[in-house]
This record gives C-alpha cells, structure tokens and sequence, in this order.
C-alpha cells in the first residue's frame, strides 16, 4: 500500500512509535523513515531513543532541543491566557502538540519528504491536534496513522516488532500511560479508568503527599511583565529556569494535582490524572494580577475569551484564524499586566497573600472606610435610580 515514499515520523521510542518503522516501510510501502524526537524536558535519555530508532529501520534520527520555544511561544501565551480546559487543566500536554507539529513540517520541507506520521490511535485527542495542525502548516503533506489502522493488540504489536529486531520491553514498567514534559505530567489507563478508584501516592512524581510536605509555610513572589512571568522572588529568570524551578518549589508543597473527568474531543469521557504544579501557581497569580491591572470591563469580558482559547487549544486548533484572533485581543489586554503577587505555599495550597503594581487600578481613598474616603456617598442615590429604572418599569408593569 504505497502512500508516501519518504515520511517523516514523530517518534517516542516507545513500543508504537518503533514498530510504525517497520510496518510504514513493510506494510505500506514507504521507502524512507526519518524519526524525529523532540526534546520538551520529558527528562528521557534521548541519544538511546535516537539510536533505536536507526536499529528499528529508520534512515535518519533526528533530535530537536526545543524547551525554550515550547515554554516561551506556547506556554507562556496560554498563562496569558489564563488557559485551563474545563476550567481545570492547564494543557499542558495539548500545547506541546502544535509545536511537535511545526517542526515535523519543517524536517519534512528540509528533508523532502511527502508525508509526516505519528504513532497516535484512534481514541485520544492527539490524533486530532496533530493532523489538524500539520494539515494548517502545509496541506499539501499527507499524514500517516498507522496505528489507527492496523488493528493489533499491544502483544500483536510487540510480536511484530521482534520480527524486525525491535526488541520487546522487557516489562512494562508500570499499568499506566504516562506523557511527561517541562509543564507535567498526564498519568492515565490501569485502575485509573474507575473513576472511585483513588490514585495511588506512586503514580506521583512531581508533587509531594501532603504528609511529606514541609511543616512551616513558605512564601514565593512572582513578578510579571506585560502579562509574562520573568521573575521569582526578585531574581529574573530564564523561561525554561523559571518553570523548573517553580515545578519543584510549588509540587514539593503538594500544590498542582488535578484529577479530573475529562471530555475528549472525540466524545468519550476519561479520567485523567495531571500534575502540572508551575503552570497552575503562574495561571493562579496572573489571573489574579489581572484583577489588579485590568478595568472591570475588559476583565469580565476576557473570561469567556480564555475558555473559547482553552477549548481551541485542547481540539487541536493552534493554528486557526480564530486562535489567532484571540491571540491579537489578549495581547492588547496584557500591556499593563506588569506586577508582583506573592504567594504562600502549604499543605497543598498556594493562597495569593498580597500583590502589588504600577499599573494597579485600586484606589485607597476611593476603597476605604476611613476617614480617608473621597467616594462621593451623595452620588450613589442618583446612580441606583437610574441604574434601577428598568426593573423599577418592569415590575410596575408586572404588578399582580
């Protein structure tokens, strides 16, 4: 079946990923396979994954160092965002997805090929984030899924393996599906799939129990400007840095677990597992600067703009006129978004204590109760009766 002749994969070196080599080249004719790993701070070893990938058939290995721009260019435009899909995930693995997308494309164009593939199935959302993204940048390339359509088990797919030398994991080391970057980690499959089942503590990497947590509170201080964060307690901070360091400040204060039922963009439910500490604390503090910095209006306005984003960018549509629409209006509103929050961390809780800017928008001597007050009380009568007119007709008219 003859669908492409030279494809670039996305590869993970897992088990799918491996065995796509040999059966795009055996099954569907494909000539060349050249893999591409990217580097997203998962933390893997990626020169043996490079190197299996050569063993498992592949013509070219290639790794792409991408932390920076995955932190910076999708990341960090979603804190901007105040992007969490359902109003609790913080994307974390869907916004890798786009940037995986980019540079397949951009390795097919250099390297000539006339088709990307990908080792998703036809269950999960990711299929459809990188389809639909790859298609956005060149729709000219076709993409390749074998394993949507090959049918095998997980055993039928080892044993096909092993006829090519691609050698069987040795065991699974654990029941669950795990996806790892820089912005966390999605724990999902085994006994996970009752969802009365109560996470185990061992499928935790990033986040403490709360019975190993620290005793004594610790406060943190997050500086942003124009909406993006740049500083930790007063030192600024390199993107990649800041989220590192954050990860393991917040997650070792037990702050960042989500366990959630969640909606997949192919109609099924799942319940999905998340640590993402970093992300939640920076959506948690920016949000809350915005109250300070941005007028009532645009502030009320602006939330149901982040929950269209987040849903955009949980069904694969990063580079979509809407998003990109939607990136132009939150751009504009994050020009006074420059500040400090601070934030106490204890036994699972980050609690905003205090937050501060030159931009801020809230008054003293129109806020207090003090002998300070400049509010004009005289001018509230006459507000109320305007304000007040239309229900005041309404209920005139609507009297028993």
């Amino acid at each position: 079946m003859g669908r492409a002749k030279k494809v670039v994969l996305a590869y993970s070196g897992g088990v799918d990923t491996s065995v796509c080599i040999p059966y795009l080249k055996h099954e569907w004719g494909v000539e060349e396979v050249i893999t591409l790993a990217a580097d997203l701070g998962q933390g893997d070893e990626l020169e043996p994954i490079r190197e299996k990938a050569l063993k498992s058939g592949a013509s070219e290995s290639l790794v792409a160092d991408v932390k920076e721009s995955f932190i910076k260019d999708y990341a960090f435009p979603a804190i901007q965002a105040n992007a969490l899909y359902e109003n609790r995930y913080p994307l974390g693995t869907a916004l890798a997805r786009p940037l995986i997308a980019k540079i397949l494309v951009e390795a097919a164009a250099k390297y000539g090929a006339d088709a990307i593939a990908h080792g998703c199935t036809g269950k999960g959302n990711d299929q459809v984030r990188f389809d639909v993204s790859c298609t956005a940048l060149n729709p000219n390339l076709k993409i390749l899924a074998p394993a949507r359509e090959w049918g095998m088990s997980r055993e039928a797919t080892i044993a096909y393996g092993e006829k090519f030398g691609i050698p069987s994991p040795v065991k699974k080391s654990s029941p669950y599906s795990i996806d790892k970057n820089l912005l966390g980690r999605s724990i999902e499959a085994g006994a996970l799939e009752d969802p009365k089942f109560e996470p185990p503590e061992e499928i935790y990497e990033m986040t403490k129990a709360i019975a190993d947590t620290p005793n004594e509170p610790e406060y943190i201080e997050i500086g942003f400007t124009q909406g993006l964060p740049t500083t930790l307690n007063g030192i600024p901070k390199d993107p990649v840095a800041l989220i590192q360091e954050l990860n393991q400040l917040v997650g070792s204060h037990g702050v960042g677990r989500i366990d959630m039922i969640e909606n997949r963009l192919v109609g099924i439910k799942s319940r999905e597992i998340y640590e993402s500490p970093a992300m939640l604390v920076l959506i948690q503090a920016h949000r809350d600067l915005e109250s300070l910095t941005l007028t009532a209006d645009v502030s009320h306005y602006k939330r149901g703009i982040e929950e269209t984003y987040s849903q955009i960018v949980y069904n694969g549509l990063w580079y979509s006129p809407l998003k990109a629409a939607l990136d132009a209006f939150i751009q504009k509103t994050q020009e006074r978004v420059s500040g400090i929050v601070r934030l106490k961390l204890f036994k699972g809780n980050a609690t905003i204590v205090g937050r501060w800017s030159d931009n801020s928008l809230y008054t003293p001597d129109l806020a207090t109760y003090g002998a300070e007050d400049q509010f004009d009380h005289k001018a509230a009568e006459g507000f109320i009766y305007v304000w007040g007119l239309p229900t005041r007709i309404w209920a005139q008219q609507n009297r028993e």
